[in-house]
């Protein structure tokens, strides 16, 4: 079964059927309108946005804390609601310049006629988003998805039903159904979802997951934008201050207990700087978060599963050889009651251990001590490419032949997580960490169609080319030769 939230807010319970019913409304709608102008997609956009208003932020954050258990209100607004309105907000300034046709160069053969890109939006886009940045990662993609002249369908986690079902009332309050609608359900929901017949279809998960949406979307010739996950490395280079290193890296691993795909998965530093960065990380992490099991900053992890899956992934190592430095005063491991895990530092790893083969997506962090800046090269590219990658130092060239030498989805210097909040930049996996991207410009463009137009003028020197063909014809194709 499938739960539609209708537009008075009442949930509904209908078949599963009624999947393909949204989205033939969603089409028909399209189908009237393929080109909707620059004052509709705003009014979208401002709709979009006063669901982030005063009163929306609290309801959104009260229901995210209570799917998790614990979960900070103004880390929902920074990591979320504040980092969707500055996408909203530079799609709404920029959005005249995106939707101008582009003029393009035409091969002076055709002149006088001329060439065009005509961004043309798709028809209907899904998206499957995730519950570890619930907000963030429904509401991101749609914000490319409406400037670019889509509807949409929206499948949120079900791994978190109090926020999903505010999300379904709210976009039910401030958008007709077949503009944009929110479908609620379970796992079985999810697959029949992706296989809907999609103009395109946004996953954002785990790559495992994503194989299977991949495949079933296939089976439809729907394009596919995936933003998966993996083993994000983080590199220290000897010329890195050590304790800024530390801060930074704290912060980005432990924002959300860990439960974020870009987060460093892992640790690459000097051995010789090794004992000295664990020392500076135990103080980062105790000016971060004092206590653990008491402190209303430190997200619990999802569910009993995923806790579960953290404690095992510990054992695995230890039982393996690995050291583990626990990182906060009041650690004592985890507390099962409240699902919050403390930060634990794991030495002397290898890729025997399942913490070194599975993202870990909590705070657990590897640290793998390394000869030299080559021997960190050669064990990020001795493995599958990541979706982020950090680097930290104060040498230039180092950096340079980090950045040249590497393959990553994005990539931070001197910090962590910061490239995703850029709508300059685009956001995106390679390989087993994702294809396609957006963000900005980038995502406008993902969900359009990009129409080359010819347009030919009155006059055609093609024409000369035209049959029967003789001598003429044999002089004109060395020129042709020459000036081509």
């Amino acid at each position: 079964m499938v739960a539609v939230v209708a537009p008075d807010s009442t949930p509904v319970v209908a078949a599963g059927h009624d999947l393909q019913a949204l989205l033939r409304a969603q089409q028909q709608a399209f189908a009237r309108d393929m080109q909707p102008s620059r004052e509709q997609r705003l009014d979208r956009l401002a709709r979009l946005e006063r669901l982030l208003d005063a009163d929306a932020e609290r309801e959104f954050a009260a229901s995210i804390a209570g799917d998790f258990g614990c979960r900070s209100r103004v880390e929902t607004i920074l990591a979320e609601a504040v980092f969707t309105r500055s996408a909203l907000r530079h799609a709404r300034r920029q959005l005249k310049s995106w939707m101008k046709p582009r003029r393009v160069p035409t091969s002076p053969i055709y002149w006088p006629g001329r060439s065009r890109l005509l961004r043309q939006p798709l028809g209907v886009v899904g998206i499957i988003s995730p519950w570890n940045y619930p907000l963030q990662l429904a509401l991101a993609p749609l914000v490319g998805a409406l400037a670019a002249g889509n509807r949409a369908l929206l499948k949120p986690s079900e791994l978190t039903p109090r926020f999903s079902q505010v999300l379904a009332q709210r976009i039910a309050a401030a958008f007709a159904p077949e503009e944009v609608a929110v479908v609620i359900g379970d796992a079985e929901v999810g697959k029949a979802f992706a296989a809907l017949p999609f103009d395109h279809l946004v996953f954002t998960g785990s790559t495992a997951v994503g194989r299977s949406v991949a495949q079933a979307a296939a089976k439809n010739l729907t394009p596919v934008t995936l933003e998966l996950g993996g083993k994000s490395p983080a590199i220290v280079d000897a010329s890195a201050d050590l304790a800024l290193v530390a801060r930074r890296l704290a912060f980005g691993k432990l924002l959300n207990a860990g439960q974020t795909c870009i987060a460093p998965d892992y640790v690459l530093v000097p051995r010789a700087l090794r004992d000295e960065f664990v020392a500076e990380l135990r103080r980062a992490v105790a000016a971060l978060y004092p206590t653990i099991h008491d402190n209303p900053d430190y997200t619990s992890i999802i569910n009993e599963r995923h806790y579960q899956r953290l404690q095992e992934l510990l054992a695995d190592a230890r039982a393996r050889g690995a050291q583990l430095v626990e990182l906060a005063g009041d650690a004592g491991g985890g507390n099962a009651l409240t699902r919050k895990l403390a930060p634990v530092l794991l030495l002397d790893v290898d890729d025997s251990m399942r913490v070194m083969q599975e993202e870990i997506f909590g705070p657990l962090l590897p640290v793998v001590a390394v000869d030299d800046a080559q021997a960190a090269l050669d064990h990020v590219n001795a493995h599958e490419r990541p979706l982020a990658l950090y680097w930290f130092g104060r040498d230039r060239a180092a950096r340079e032949r980090v950045l040249a030498g590497t393959v990553a989805g994005g990539v931070t210097i001197n910090d962590t997580l910061l490239h995703i909040a850029q709508e300059s930049l685009p956001f995106g996996g390679v390989g087993p960490s994702g294809q396609g991207h957006y963000h900005g410009e980038f995502g406008f463009r993902q969900f359009s169609k990009e129409k080359p137009v010819f347009i030919q003028s009155r006059w055609s020197g093609v024409s000369l080319l035209y049959p029967p063909y003789g001598p003429f014809t044999e002089k004109m194709l060395r020129i042709l030769a020459r000036i081509s």
